[in-house]
């Protein structure tokens, strides 16, 4: 058994980009119940109220849809150079930034995947103003918010051509743990699931239907509960989203879940749960069928746009 790597602690932030910036930027806040910390040239920065770093979403004015970076933070400065000496022995090509809105300097390069990412460290902590403090001391603002009220960032889910070298490449490099795969029979694998530390997952790569490389499948925000799910599938409703896909629970993972679009075209989650791993000599859960045969845990049927739909949206 190989080592594993526990070097990089979680999903530090994302930048989502979109064509329609003040619609979507208002679906965020109203609706899947962000608050906005800042807003500087073209982006907004937002955050859940159960996130304790001072953003984690970074939305930008494009003129398409998609992903911009992947932010994920190491768990010591001399973690983050041991990750930056790996990526470049690995002969991948990346550039130091200063940082951006709520963190310091980054490593920023590609995956084999397409996808931007960084990796840093240094992280500037919430601080809730005067009338969004909590009456729990270790909760870093009030739970008491608007529409969903989304808590907090948790995992995220790219395209790959080739599922099983990116997975490889994820783990190699970074330290992500493989926690389930789906290979379906006499076919190439078409999802993996992996985790930096216990989670479920953090990071989810799943198999790219076109000939495009770099899109993003969905972003997910976690909330307390599955009834938390339940009473945003009426939030969306209540507030004219329309809800693409749930609410359910997937096989994989354990988790509840409902997905909508939000206004600029990006896929997002509402996720609840998910299973726990502590033991350090984890066997990858092989799965060769979508829920023995029954699609999600329950048996609800995937609409086709989960396998057709991500962005960049390519014609």
């Amino acid at each position: 058994m190989t080592e594993p790597l526990y070097e990089l602690a979680h999903l530090g932030h994302a930048e989502l980009l979109t064509p329609v910036y003040d619609q979507s930027l208002a679906f965020l806040i109203e609706v899947y119940g962000l608050t906005l910390v800042t807003e500087s040239g073209g982006s907004a920065y937002l955050r859940g109220w159960g996130d304790h770093d001072l953003t984690t979403l970074k939305l930008t004015s494009a003129d398409h849809a998609g992903l911009g970076h992947v932010g994920w933070r190491a768990v010591s400065p001399q973690a983050l150079e041991r990750r930056v000496a790996a990526l470049q022995e690995r002969g991948v090509a990346g550039d130091w930034i200063d940082g951006d809105v709520g963190h310091g300097k980054a490593y920023t390069f590609r995956v084999p995947s397409g996808q931007r990412m960084e990796i840093y460290y240094e992280s500037e902590k919430y601080q809730a103003p005067a009338g969004q403090q909590s009456y729990l001391p270790n909760q870093p603002q009030t739970s008491v918010g608007r529409g969903v009220g989304a808590a907090r960032i948790d995992h995220i889910n790219v395209l790959a051509h080739d599922v099983v070298s990116v997975r490889g490449f994820m783990s190699e490099t970074l330290g992500f743990k493989l926690r389930e795969h789906l290979v379906p029979p006499g076919q190439d694998e078409a999802g993996a699931w992996m985790s930096l530390m216990n989670k479920a997952h953090d990071l989810a790569i799943t198999r790219e239907p076109t000939t495009t490389a770099g899109r993003l499948h969905h972003l997910a925000y976690a909330v307390e509960n599955r009834e938390d799910v339940l009473r945003a599938a009426d939030v969306f409703c209540e507030l004219g989203a329309s809800i693409e896909f749930g609410p359910a629970k997937h096989s994989r993972t354990q988790g509840f879940f409902l997905y909508v679009l939000e206004p600029g075209g990006n896929r997002i989650e509402v996720f609840s749960g998910g299973i726990h791993i502590f033991a350090p000599d984890w066997e990858p859960v092989l799965w060769t069928t979508e829920g023995q045969g029954r699609s999600t845990a329950w048996g609800l049927d995937v609409p086709v746009t989960f396998h057709s739909h991500a962005t960049p949206v390519v014609p």
